[in-house]
């Protein structure tokens, strides 16, 4: 080999070091933590399962959904480790999801994922169609969480009462009726290149749900008693008529009309009222604050540009908090010695995943925009913005006291005793054997031995205050996983896995 050739094999190698000495500080997989993310959705389906079904310890579920009250509501989700179907968490959990492939369509296909992506999105989106019976009646739940969580069962042997609830004129539900019209509308965007008449027709379905939800004013858990003690609005319907019409202005291509609500609505409504440190199913006001403020720069008018600009400070406040950038620390974000946001004690993992995705987007933006986030304790750059999502994200992944992954089946260490009735149960399809209301209690419930089938991809509760965790299948305030919590992480790890992959590039570049 003569002296330029070993030069270059010398240079070579160099540049191989410093790209895996990059992957090895980060040591997170983060387009292997996407696929997850995704397939998680798929051991949630209820209904017939497609040919394409990939986690193959589910079978068909729930297939007179609606027989009693004369209606097909076959398919949508289970929410989490039960098999009552809700609206409104169901509806959540669409519209992050659409938001994740609005904002990170191009990462979330360079990774592969972008069709699995619209599965995800569309299974949720064909039920919704299917609830939405006629202008004025939404169906809201079916089953009921009192009988289902007397039993613990696989889906595919469910006898527990599958009885349908629904809001209509007479019994209102604005948070509801705009939660689903919020979903349909983001998910209107996503299709609207690849599948436009779909697109079209959830478009359709969200205008006449947005309309219904605001004619016929009341909370869905006032109309709908079975579901206070689950998924009761303790926020109010305003926050998401508020949500709905802001979708709405990005679904109908900025129809002025759903812009002028939101201005209108500001004040009355809440929307730049509240300063709120959270963001989840049930208080969507950052998330109105942040999508409103984004649209500042375009603002028509002065006035339009002054309520805009009252949105933003609202945003601003929110982000602060979880960056502990504000000037009391009762206005910030409590933290664990590890790092982790903390909101509340039961499923506070759910929080973390809005607030990292909402951070992500945000610093986005901001690139975008080349402006900078405006704290009472100084600027912040995007870069420290970003760098926090990140930190977080990788505290899910394993970065963490316990040195645990909280998404199930990433890493070597992760629960494998989730709050799952399916996953805590032999397979259906391994044994089609039926097991009782009790007998599942009585056999699997407490066995102490890990769950038969990985739920992959499920975000669980995760640790307390002080970063401790006990994975323990009754301890469902820290095992059970929601779909509504790993659904904002889709577009973070789309997101991280560009960052790393722009980095690596700049590196072998640079030599």
């Amino acid at each position: 080999m003569d002296e330029q050739s070993k030069l270059s094999l010398r240079h070579c190698c160099l540049i191989l070091f410093s790209v895996l000495t990059i992957s090895s500080t980060t040591a997170f997989d983060y387009g292997d933590a996407l696929m997850k993310s995704l397939l998680y959705f798929e051991s949630q389906r209820s209904g017939r399962l497609p040919y394409n079904q990939r986690v193959t310890w589910r079978d068909h579920s729930g297939l007179t959904d609606g027989l009693e009250q004369g209606v097909d509501l076959v398919g949508g989700y289970y929410d989490a480790g039960d098999h009552v179907k809700f609206g409104l968490p169901m509806a959540f959990t669409v519209t992050m999801l659409s938001w994740s492939v609005i904002e990170y369509r191009d990462q979330i296909a360079d990774a592969g994922e972008l069709e699995h992506a619209l599965e995800a999105i569309k299974w949720g989106t064909d039920y919704f169609i299917k609830a939405h019976t006629s202008p004025n009646v939404l169906w809201a739940e079916v089953g009921d969480g009192d009988t289902d969580h007397y039993c613990w069962q696989r889906p595919e042997d469910m006898t527990t009462s599958r009885q349908a609830y629904k809001i209509d004129e007479k019994n209102p539900g604005s948070d509801l009726a705009g939660e689903t019209a919020a979903a349909m509308a983001a998910a209107s965007v996503v299709f609207k290149k690849t599948n436009p008449h779909y697109s079209h027709l959830l478009l359709h379905h969200a205008q006449e749900l947005f309309e219904f939800g605001d004619k016929y004013r009341g909370k869905y858990d006032g109309s709908i008693g079975v579901v206070k003690s689950y998924y009761a609005s303790v926020s109010g319907f305003m926050d998401e008529l508020l949500w709905a019409a802001l979708w709405l202005y990005e679904a109908t291509d900025k129809k002025d009309y759903y812009l002028k609500y939101v201005i209108n609505k500001a004040h009355c409504f809440g929307g730049i009222g509240w300063a709120i440190s959270e963001f989840s199913w049930d208080v969507k006001y950052a998330g109105v604050q942040v999508l409103a403020s984004m649209l500042l720069e375009k603002a028509k008018h002065e006035h339009e540009g002054y309520v805009l600009k009252q949105y933003r400070s609202k945003a601003e406040y929110y982000l602060c908090s979880c960056l502990n950038k504000n000037n009391a620390t009762s206005d910030n974000v409590e933290r664990t010695p590890g790092g982790l946001l903390y909101i509340r004690q039961w499923n506070n993992m759910q929080y973390v995943s809005t607030a990292t995705f909402v951070l992500t987007v945000y610093s986005d933006f901001l690139r975008n925009s080349n402006q900078h986030l405006r704290c009472p304790t100084g600027t912040v750059d995007l870069e420290e913005i970003l760098s926090f999502a990140k930190s977080q994200v990788d505290y899910i992944l394993g970065s963490n006291p316990m040195n645990m992954s909280y998404l199930v089946g990433y890493g070597s260490k992760y629960p494998i005793r989730v709050h799952h009735r399916g996953a805590s149960i032999v397979s259906y399809r391994e044994n089609k054997g039926f097991i009782g209301c009790t007998q599942g209690y009585d056999n699997w419930y407490s066995r102490v031995e890990p769950n038969p089938n990985v739920l992959v991809g499920a975000l669980v509760g995760g640790p307390d205050c002080r970063d401790n965790f006990m994975d323990q299948r009754d301890n469902y305030m820290q095992t059970e996983a929601c779909t509504y919590n790993t659904a904002p992480l889709v577009g973070v790890f789309a997101r991280l896995l560009q960052l790393e992959e722009n980095l690596e590039v700049e590196l072998v570049a640079s030599y």
